[in-house]
């Protein structure tokens, strides 16, 4: 009696414990599913992570060999100030200066940078953002203007042959015939003191008005007319307010008033069976159109469609209406750096920015490329005849309305796009 309630217990304890048993073993095994099924979405998880890690790490690798590729090329070559000495001719672009998003327009800097990229001078990325290589052109010239002594500031890698291997991507009609190291600071077109530009016209320019300007190559200056020409481009010396000679200019402003310290015809010479002159013009800055301008109205004035005393006039406070030249004949000869050079250019680490070894590949550059296409187009294409004909439409003697100032405005930006010469 008192052994078979020990064997009860003992098999009632014993199947409890199968139950219980069986329950956590099911219990078990559905949780051990269940983490199964957690196990391998956390492995599906982290493959993908480990999928895009693997992607990152490609691109990181990536990123830092090519920045390692740049960080070697950049201490074999390192980046410094420079300026560059430009010649070009300007026919067929629409000024020097580049104007991202019009690349209908082409312009000299469009071909420049273009040509920087490709010989390795800059980075790629630089040809977008031009300041990211501190550019700084010394002078904007205009739709068709030429330059034999053109000078931009940036910072370049100094590679090998660096000119030469610039010139291999540049049109003929563009090159860059010297380069200096210069300051850190150096700005070109802040540190320049005076540019000196030159206008080549076809001295028919300076007939009467009653010549006959289908015989153009029979046409000869007289001295005394060339005198006359001279006296009156020399009353431009000095400070004056130039608002008349560009657009949108009030007489008040600060910025019209410009410094001129020469300007002159030179003697007649002979192309192509007929005769041309050379004026040059030298002063602190120009604006808009002011060189082109100032030619125009002594050209009225030579040619008996305005009297002597409008030249004084323009510089008053009223409106007067003053014919534009052609901007074919215009060149910038050179830019002038006189208090840079006295500062830093016996330093002893910085050189004089003056071109003298260069004055031979400069006279070589107008000889083969500036003068020919000024001569050439000018007798194809007669623009200063076509100009001289629209003289008599010019009202000098009245004061020029606030309309044919804003239409005169609204040409020259289709025409040029830039603000000053």
């Amino acid at each position: 009696m008192f052994k078979v309630r020990p064997l009860l217990s003992a098999l009632v304890k014993h199947t409890l414990t199968l139950k219980t048993n069986g329950g956590l073993y099911k219990l078990c095994c559905m949780m051990t599913e269940v983490s199964k099924d957690e196990h391998t979405a956390k492995l599906m998880k982290r493959a993908n992570e480990e999928n895009k890690d693997s992607a990152e790490v490609v691109q990181a690798a990536k990123r830092i060999k090519a920045e390692g590729e740049i960080t070697e090329d950049e201490k074999k070559y390192p980046k410094k100030k420079v300026v560059l000495l430009l010649a070009y001719s300007g026919k067929g672009y629409y000024g020097m200066q580049r104007n991202p998003g019009t690349s209908q327009f082409r312009t000299i800097e469009d071909d420049l940078v273009a040509a920087l990229v490709k010989s390795g001078c800059i980075p790629e990325n630089h040809g977008d953002d031009m300041k990211k290589m501190s550019f700084q052109r010394c002078a904007r010239t205009d739709k068709g203007v030429s330059a034999a002594g053109q000078v931009v500031s940036l910072k370049v890698r100094l590679i090998e042959n660096i000119t030469e291997k610039i010139n291999q991507h540049l049109p003929p009609q563009i090159r860059v015939l010297g380069l200096k190291r210069v300051t850190q600071g150096f700005n070109s077109k802040n540190n320049c003191d005076a540019r000196t530009y030159s206008y080549m016209l076809p001295t028919v320019a300076f007939a009467p008005k009653d010549y006959d300007t289908l015989n153009i190559a029979a046409f000869r200056l007289e001295p005394e007319t060339l005198q006359r020409v001279n006296r009156l481009f020399a009353l431009y010396k000095g400070t004056h307010n130039f608002h008349n000679f560009t657009s949108q200019k009030a007489p008040n402003d600060p910025s019209a008033r410009r410094y001129i310290t020469e300007m002159s015809c030179g003697e007649p010479f002979i192309r192509n069976n007929s005769e041309f002159a050379v004026i040059t013009v030298r002063g602190q800055s120009f604006m808009l159109h002011q060189i082109r301008k100032m030619i125009g109205l002594v050209i009225a004035v030579i040619k008996g469609y305005a009297k002597e005393v409008v030249i004084e006039r323009t510089w008053g406070q009223e409106k007067v209406d003053v014919p534009k030249a052609p901007g074919l004949g215009l060149v910038l000869e050179r830019v002038h750096f006189d208090r840079y050079n006295k500062r830093f250019g016996g330093d002893g680490l910085h050189e004089r920015l003056e071109w003298d070894r260069e004055e031979e590949a400069i006279k070589a550059f107008k000889e083969a490329h500036i003068y020919p296409t000024i001569v050439e187009t000018e007798c194809q294409e007669g623009s200063m005849v076509s100009w001289m004909s629209t003289l008599p439409i010019h009202d000098f003697e009245a004061t020029a309305s606030v309309t044919q100032d804003n239409k005169d405005q609204k040409q020259d930006n289709a025409e040029e796009g830039n603000d000053s010469d």
